[in-house]
């Protein structure tokens, strides 16, 4: 394994209704605009596939050395507390040459909570 070969696991929630994984892809799609070059994997929590052990694994066997794992979550919910952190701390065990890196939930970054309030501003302008 390649320490300095990064990937990013986005990681979402998950639902039964497949749509809902619409604005997840999109993400995705974005990033790898962005970063081309950079591996970006979609896994989920609960209800779709892949789930986040399955998609460490797909990167792994590729080489990958550095995976920084992006919770696609507004907090730290009982889900993020609850089931990654143990996921995260199963994986690091699994794989002990492999850097596991989980990054802060989406919500409490700057960027992400300036981008919401962006919207709510856009959203009042709307007629209707």
């Amino acid at each position: 394994m390649d320490k300095s070969r990064k990937g990013v696991v986005l990681l979402a929630h998950g639902a039964r209704n497949a749509e809902w994984a619409t604005p997840f892809q999109r993400v995705r799609q974005l990033l790898l605009e962005k970063q081309p070059d950079l591996p970006v994997e979609l896994a989920f929590l609960e209800f779709m596939q892949p789930d986040l052990p399955t998609a460490v694994e797909q990167m792994a066997q590729q080489g990958i050395g550095t995976i920084t794992v992006a919770p696609l979550f507004f907090g730290y919910s009982g889900h993020v507390l609850k089931n990654v952190l143990p996921m995260i701390e199963q994986l690091r065990q699994a794989h002990p040459a492999l850097a596991l890196r989980l990054a802060s939930v989406a919500g409490e970054d700057a960027g992400v909570l300036e981008a919401l309030a962006a919207y709510c501003v856009r959203a009042l302008a709307e007629p209707g």
